[in-house]
Protein backbone atom coordinates (compact mmCIF):
# COMPACT_ATOMS: atom_id res chain seq x y z
CA UNK A 1 0.00 0.00 0.00
CA UNK A 2 1.20 3.46 -0.79
CA UNK A 3 1.67 6.02 1.94
CA UNK A 4 -1.21 8.13 0.62
CA UNK A 5 -3.67 5.20 0.88
CA UNK A 6 -3.43 4.70 4.66
CA UNK A 7 -2.53 7.63 6.92
CA UNK A 8 -2.48 8.46 10.61
CA UNK A 9 -3.08 12.12 11.39
CA UNK A 10 -2.49 13.66 14.84
CA UNK A 11 -3.43 17.14 16.05
CA UNK A 12 -2.91 19.84 14.99
CA UNK A 13 -2.77 18.43 11.43
CA UNK A 14 -5.73 17.22 9.38
CA UNK A 15 -5.81 14.75 6.50
CA UNK A 16 -5.26 16.66 3.23
CA UNK A 17 -7.18 14.04 1.21
CA UNK A 18 -10.50 15.31 2.57
CA UNK A 19 -12.22 18.68 2.11
CA UNK A 20 -13.32 18.70 5.77
CA UNK A 21 -10.88 18.60 8.70
CA UNK A 22 -10.34 14.92 9.51
CA UNK A 23 -7.97 13.01 11.81
CA UNK A 24 -7.54 9.41 12.86
CA UNK A 25 -5.44 6.26 12.98
CA UNK A 26 -4.62 4.50 9.70
CA UNK A 27 -7.39 6.18 7.71
CA UNK A 28 -8.04 4.88 4.22
CA UNK A 29 -9.54 6.91 1.33
CA UNK A 30 -13.10 6.04 2.44
CA UNK A 31 -12.49 6.97 6.13
CA UNK A 32 -12.08 3.41 7.42
CA UNK A 33 -9.64 3.31 10.31
CA UNK A 34 -7.61 0.80 12.26
CA UNK A 35 -10.52 0.35 14.69
CA UNK A 36 -13.34 -0.09 12.14
CA UNK A 37 -12.30 -1.28 8.71
CA UNK A 38 -15.17 -3.35 7.36
CA UNK A 39 -16.49 -2.74 3.85
CA UNK A 40 -19.42 -0.65 5.15
CA UNK A 41 -17.37 1.36 7.69
CA UNK A 42 -17.20 4.49 5.59
CA UNK A 43 -18.28 7.47 7.66
CA UNK A 44 -16.51 10.03 9.80
CA UNK A 45 -18.21 11.94 12.58
CA UNK A 46 -17.67 15.54 13.62
CA UNK A 47 -17.07 16.12 17.32
CA UNK A 48 -18.53 19.19 19.07
CA UNK A 49 -15.38 19.75 21.12
CA UNK A 50 -13.18 20.61 18.15
CA UNK A 51 -15.25 20.56 14.96
CA UNK A 52 -12.96 17.87 13.55
CA UNK A 53 -14.22 14.71 11.85
CA UNK A 54 -12.92 11.33 13.08
CA UNK A 55 -13.71 7.83 11.80
CA UNK A 56 -14.52 6.76 15.35
CA UNK A 57 -14.41 7.61 19.05
CA UNK A 58 -11.15 5.68 19.49
CA UNK A 59 -9.49 7.71 16.73
CA UNK A 60 -10.47 10.87 18.61
CA UNK A 61 -8.94 9.49 21.82
CA UNK A 62 -5.73 8.51 20.01
CA UNK A 63 -5.14 11.68 17.98
CA UNK A 64 -6.81 14.64 19.73
CA UNK A 65 -5.25 16.46 22.70
CA UNK A 66 -8.56 16.83 24.56
CA UNK A 67 -11.59 14.89 25.76
CA UNK A 68 -14.40 14.26 23.27
CA UNK A 69 -17.76 16.04 23.36
CA UNK A 70 -20.80 14.59 21.66
CA UNK A 71 -22.75 16.45 18.99
CA UNK A 72 -25.50 18.46 20.75
CA UNK A 73 -29.20 18.33 19.96
CA UNK A 74 -29.28 22.07 19.25
CA UNK A 75 -26.88 21.45 16.31
CA UNK A 76 -28.59 18.32 14.92
CA UNK A 77 -29.24 20.06 11.57
CA UNK A 78 -25.59 21.10 11.01
CA UNK A 79 -23.12 19.04 9.01
CA UNK A 80 -21.78 16.36 11.36
CA UNK A 81 -21.29 13.19 9.29
CA UNK A 82 -19.10 12.60 6.25
CA UNK A 83 -19.74 9.81 3.74
CA UNK A 84 -16.35 8.33 2.95
CA UNK A 85 -17.54 7.05 -0.43
CA UNK A 86 -18.68 10.33 -2.01
CA UNK A 87 -17.37 12.85 0.57
CA UNK A 88 -20.84 14.35 1.02
CA UNK A 89 -21.52 15.86 4.44
CA UNK A 90 -24.89 15.51 6.10
CA UNK A 91 -26.49 16.65 9.30
CA UNK A 92 -26.62 14.36 12.30
CA UNK A 93 -30.40 14.25 11.86
CA UNK A 94 -30.12 13.22 8.19
CA UNK A 95 -27.59 10.52 9.06
CA UNK A 96 -29.75 9.09 11.82
CA UNK A 97 -32.70 8.92 9.40
CA UNK A 98 -30.87 7.60 6.31
CA UNK A 99 -31.44 3.88 6.99
CA UNK A 100 -27.70 3.08 6.76
CA UNK A 101 -27.38 4.40 3.20
CA UNK A 102 -25.83 7.65 2.00
CA UNK A 103 -28.67 9.90 0.79
CA UNK A 104 -26.30 11.43 -1.78
CA UNK A 105 -24.59 8.43 -3.45
CA UNK A 106 -26.39 5.36 -2.10
CA UNK A 107 -23.29 3.82 -0.47
CA UNK A 108 -24.13 1.39 2.31
CA UNK A 109 -23.17 2.28 5.89
CA UNK A 110 -22.55 -0.21 8.67
CA UNK A 111 -25.86 -0.79 10.51
CA UNK A 112 -23.85 -1.90 13.54
CA UNK A 113 -22.82 1.71 14.09
CA UNK A 114 -26.28 2.35 15.51
CA UNK A 115 -25.16 0.58 18.70
CA UNK A 116 -22.64 3.40 19.22
CA UNK A 117 -24.70 6.48 18.29
CA UNK A 118 -24.90 7.56 21.93
CA UNK A 119 -21.10 8.02 21.93
CA UNK A 120 -21.37 10.59 19.16
CA UNK A 121 -24.76 12.26 19.52
CA UNK A 122 -25.94 13.76 22.82
CA UNK A 123 -29.59 13.42 21.78
CA UNK A 124 -29.52 9.64 21.21
CA UNK A 125 -30.11 7.21 24.08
Amino acid sequence: MSTNRIQTIHAPDTDPRFSVPLRGVRIDPETRCTHYDGPRDRIALRFACCGIYFPCFQCHQATAPHSPRRWPSARRHEAAVLCGACRHTMSAQAYLQCNHTCPHCGAAFNPGCAAHHNRYFAFVD
